[in-house]
C-alpha cells in the first residue's frame, strides 16, 4: 500500500506553548513544554503496508496467557506465582478483568469459572483492607475492579453481584497502605482508581475529586509532569530517571483523563498527558518497542503500555476529526504488540504466556528483574493493559506510517532523563548521555553511550537494542593449585554501550564504566526525514580526569556510519556490543574487518564494519549479561586518526555485507555505496532520495535531474530509477522531465509518468 498522504501538518516545528501564572505566589510555571522538534512529512518507501493487527488478535493473545495463569489458581481463587509459590501483588485481580473482557467479547467461556472465583478472591481481600491485599497492593485493584464488576454482570447471580460491588465501596484510607507515603507512579493508580469508583457511584463525586486535585496539586503529580520538557512522567525513583516507568505514571493519568475528569486540574492533566504521550511516538523503536533505561526497563509489559497509549489516543484523534493523526496512533499501538510477540513463550506448560524481561532466559534466572519483577503480577499487567486497549478500539482506523518509520528528527530530551534520539527514514539511534551512578536496588540500568541502533522492519533484538553496566560482576572461584581450596577472586564492575574505550593505567576502560565521571553531549547538524548527522561529545565531569571523545554520526535508512575521535594522544578504539545468546545461542562471527550477528545465517542480521584500512579486533573481553542477553564486548581498534565503523542492519535478501564494504568509498561531503549516496545534506537511495536545496543528479551523470526554484528540504520516491512522488516544506515548482510541477508544503504530489509520456 503506498503511503503518500495529503493530510496537512499536525505539528509546527520547535512549537512552544504558553507560560501561565499559577499558585499565590504568582509563580510562572509552564503548563505545556515544547514538542520534539521534527519535519513533518509524509513519504516512505513504495510498497509500505498495514499491519494487518486486529482486534481478535488482542483477544487471542490475552486469552492464551490467562489460561496459563488459570493454571496457577489455587482454590480461593488466588493466582498463585509459580516461582514465589504464593499470590504476588495485584496478579488476581488483574486476571479477573482480563477474563471479564474476554467473556464481554464472546470468548473465554473455559475460563469463566475461574475468572468467577478471581472476582470473589480480590474482592473479599480489597474489602478487608490493606493487610489482607497482598503485598499491601490495594491501588492497583480499584481500577481493574471497579471495572470488572460491569464485564461479569451477566455471569453472576444478582447477590453475589451486589456483594461484590458493596465491597468495592471500602474506603480508600483502608485499602491504601502508607496513604501520605506513596507519592510516585503508585499515587496515580489511586487516582485513577478512585475516579472510576465516582464515575460507578461506588463512591462520592465531590470525595474523588479532592483526592484527585490534592494528589495533582501538593502530592507531586502535576510537577512530575507539567515541568517535563516533553511532558514525560518523571517518577524520582532513579537517577536518571526511568524511561519504562514513565509510561506507567503518564499512562495512569491519561487513562484519569481520558474517563472524563472534569475537576479543577482537569484542562491541565488532559494537556500533559496528551502532549507527552505525543512525544512517547518518537522514542518508539522502529520495530514498536518502548525506550530502554531506568528501573524496570525492558520488560515486556512497557510495550503493551506504550500500545495502551496510543490506542487510547488514536480514538481521541479520531472523534476530534485528526485522521492522519489517529492513523500514526493506531500504527504506533500495532508495532507495539507486535514487538511483544517476539517474547511468548512456546513450549507447555507456558505456551503463549510470555517471558518477563526481553529474553529467553528461564524466568527463575530473573536476568534482568527489578525485586518487584515476579512472574504473577507482570504476566497481569501484561493481560491486564492489553484488555484495556483492547476496550479502547472501537473505530476502525486505518494505519499511517508512525513518526518512528518516517524519521527526520533528533532531540534530547529532560536532562532528568539524559537521553538523545535521533531518527532517518526509519533507522533509530538512541544515545545516553547520562548513565546510573547511583545504584537502585543494587543495579545500574542506565549505562551511558549509545544503547539503541534499530531499523524499521528488521529485528531489533540484534541491535544492540540496549548496553549493561554492572555495578559489580560478582565473584569468579579459581582453584588454588596444590592445595585445593576454593578462593573467590572479585572481578570489578564493568559496562558496555556502543562508544569510545581507551587504555588507562595499563588496562582497557569503556565509556560505560565511568557514569559518575563522563557524560555526553549531543550537538546536531543536519535534520532530514532521511538523513541525520550528529555528533555525541564525551568529556569528564569530576576533579578525576580524563581523554575527550567526539563520536559522529551519519544516520541513513539503510546504514550508520561513525567516526570516533580522541582530543589526546592514546590507544582508544571502539566498543560494538554483539548480542551472542539471549537464553538461545545466536549465529555469531567476527573476521578480520568485521562482527556480525544474527539468529539464522539467513535471516535479520546486524554487522559491524570496520572503514579503516588498518583495523584490529580484539574479543579479549569478557562477555556481559545483560537485560536481552549476554553481550560481547568486541573492540575495533587502528592506528589511523579515527576509528571508523559502519553499522548495518542487513534484513534478509538485502545486499551482502562484503558486498557492501567492497563499494563502500568515502566522497568530500560523505560517502557512496552500492546501496545509497550520501552527501553533506543529500541521501539518494533506490527507493527514496532527498535532501535540501535547490536540485538534485539523481544518477551522478553530472547533471540535475529535479529542480526546484527555491532552496527546500525534499523527499523523493522512486521505483526503477524514476521519481514516483515527492514532497517539500514549502511552496515551490519543481521541474522534472520537461514538466513543471506545483507544490504546497508538506503535501505528497504524485507524478504520473504516463500522462507525462
Amino acid at each position: 500500500m503506498n503511503s503518500v498522504c495529503t493530510f496537512p501538518p499536525f505539528l509546527i516545528r520547535f512549537s512552544l506553548r504558553i507560560l501561565l501564572l499559577v499558585g499565590s505566589l504568582g509563580i510562572a510555571l509552564p503548563v505545556l513544554a515544547q514538542l520534539p522538534p521534527h519535519l513533518p512529512f509524509h513519504l516512505t518507501q513504495a510498497g509500505w503496508q498495514e499491519s494487518g493487527v486486529a482486534n481478535e488478535d488482542l483477544l487471542r493473545v490475552i486469552g492464551a496467557t490467562c489460561r496459563v495463569m488459570a493454571a496457577q489458581q489455587d482454590a480461593s481463587g488466588a493466582i498463585i506465582d509459580p516461582y514465589l509459590k504464593r499470590e504476588h501483588q495485584y496478579a488476581t485481580p488483574y486476571f479477573a478483568f482480563a477474563v471479564g473482557v474476554l467473556l464481554d467479547a464472546g470468548a473465554g467461556n473455559e475460563l469463566k469459572e475461574a475468572g468467577i472465583l478471581a472476582m470473589e478472591h480480590s474482592t473479599l481481600n480489597f474489602s478487608n483492607g490493606t493487610k489482607s491485599i497482598p503485598d499491601e497492593h490495594g491501588e492497583f485493584f480499584i481500577s481493574p475492579l471497579t471495572h470488572a464488576l460491569k464485564l461479569y454482570e451477566d455471569h453472576v447471580d444478582n447477590a453475589r453481584h451486589d456483594r461484590w460491588t458493596q465491597r468495592m465501596k471500602t474506603p480508600l484510607s483502608a485499602v491504601m497502605q502508607n496513604f501520605d507515603g506513596r507519592i510516585n507512579n503508585w499515587r496515580t493508580y489511586a487516582m485513577k482508581g478512585e475516579w472510576s469508583r465516582a464515575g460507578k457511584g461506588l463512591r462520592e463525586k465531590a470525595g474523588a475529586t479532592e483526592f484527585i486535585e490534592k494528589a495533582w496539586n501538593e502530592y507531586s503529580q502535576r510537577i512530575r509532569i507539567v515541568n517535563d520538557r516533553y511532558n514525560l512522567y518523571q517518577d524520582w525513583s532513579s537517577d536518571p530517571q526511568s524511561l519504562a516507568v514513565e509510561a506507567v505514571g503518564r499512562g495512569n493519568l491519561l487513562a484519569l483523563a481520558m474517563e472524563g475528569y472534569d475537576g479543577p486540574s482537569s484542562g491541565e492533566i488532559l494537556s500533559a498527558v496528551k502532549n507527552g504521550t505525543h512525544t512517547s511516538l518518537f522514542l518508539q523503536a522502529p520495530d514498536g518497542q518502548a525506550p530502554p533505561n531506568g528501573r524496570t526497563d525492558n520488560h515486556i509489559f512497557n510495550d503493551v503500555l506504550y500500545q495502551l497509549a496510543f490506542d487510547v489516543l488514536a480514538e481521541d484523534a479520531w472523534k476530534q476529526g485528526n485522521h492522519y493523526l489517529a492513523g500514526q496512533y493506531r500504527r504506533a499501538a500495532n508495532l507495539a504488540f507486535r514487538s511483544i510477540l517476539r517474547w511468548q513463550r512456546t513450549a507447555d506448560p507456558w505456551a503463549g504466556s510470555f517471558f518477563i524481561t526481553k529474553n529467553w532466559f528461564e524466568p527463575g534466572d530473573r536476568i534482568g528483574y527489578q525485586p518487584a519483577s515476579q512472574w504473577g503480577n507482570y504476566s497481569g499487567a501484561i493481560v491486564q493493559h492489553l484488555a484495556e486497549a483492547y476496550l479502547s478500539r472501537k473505530s476502525a482506523i486505518p494505519e499511517k506510517p508512525a513518526p518512528a518509520e518516517l524519521g527526520g528528527y533528533a532531540f534530547e530530551i529532560d536532562d532528568r532523563f539524559g537521553a538523545f534520539f535521533a531518527n532517518a527514514g526509519g533507522f533509530q539511534v538512541m544515545v545516553n548521555l547520562r548513565g546510573a551512578s547511583v545504584p537502585k536496588y543494587g543495579l545500574s540500568w542506565t549505562p551511558l553511550g549509545t544503547v539503541r541502533m534499530i531499523r524499521e522492519g528488521w529485528d531489533g533484538r540484534l541491535g544492540p537494542a540496549d548496553g549493561e553496566h554492572e555495578l559489580k560482576r560478582g565473584n569468579t572461584v579459581d582453584l588454588v593449585s596444590g592445595s585445593g581450596d576454593r578462593v573467590d577472586r572479585y572481578r570489578p564492575q564493568s559496562g558496555i554501550s556502543f562508544g569510545p574505550e581507551w587504555m588507562e593505567n595499563e588496562h582497557w576502560v569503556r565509556i560505560a564504566d565511568l557514569p559518575a565521571n563522563y557524560q555526553g553531549e549531543a550537538e546536531i547538524h543536519f535534520v532530514h526525514p532521511l538523513l541525520v548527522r550528529f555528533t555525541i561529545h564525551y568529556s569528564y565531569v569530576t576533579g578525576r580526569g580524563g581523554p575527550f571523545f567526539s563520536q559522529e554520526f551519519i544516520l541513513t535508512p539503510d546504514m550508520l556510519v561513525t567516526r570516533l575521535k580522541s582530543a589526546q594522544d592514546i590507544p582508544f578504539g571502539l566498543t560494538v556490543p554483539l548480542l551472542e545468546n539471549d537464553g538461545r545461542p545466536l549465529s555469531t562471527q567476527i573476521t578480520n574487518e568485521m562482527a556480525h550477528t544474527g539468529y539464522t545465517d539467513q535471516g535479520d542480521r546486524q554487522y559491524f564494519i570496520a572503514l579503516n584500512e588498518q583495523v584490529r579486533i580484539d574479543t579479549g573481553a569478557t562477555s556481559i549479561q545483560s537485560t536481552y542477553g549476554w553481550l560481547q564486548p568486541v573492540r575495533f581498534e587502528t592506528s589511523e586518526p579515527s576509528t571508523d565503523l559502519l553499522v548495518y542492519p542487513r534484513k534478509s535478501g538485502e545486499l551482502e555485507a562484503t558486498a557492501l564494504r567492497r563499494g563502500f568509498r568515502w566522497t568530500g561531503g560523505g560517502f557512496e555505496t552500492p546501496l545509497a549516496s550520501v552527501g553533506a545534506s543529500h541521501y539518494i537511495g533506490e527507493k527514496l532520495a532527498g535532501g535540501e536545496g535547490k536540485s538534485l543528479d539523481l544518477d551522478g551523470d553530472g547533471e540535475s535531474e529535479v529542480v526546484f526554484d527555491k532552496s527546500c528540504l525534499f523527499v523523493l520516491q522512486m521505483e526503477n530509477g524514476l521519481v514516483q512522488a515527492v514532497e517539500t516544506d514549502r511552496e515551490v515548482d519543481l521541474e522534472y522531465r520537461g514538466k513543471t510541477y506545483k507544490l504546497s508544503a508538506y503535501q505528497p504530489l504524485q507524478i504520473n509518468h504516463r500522462l507525462q509520456e
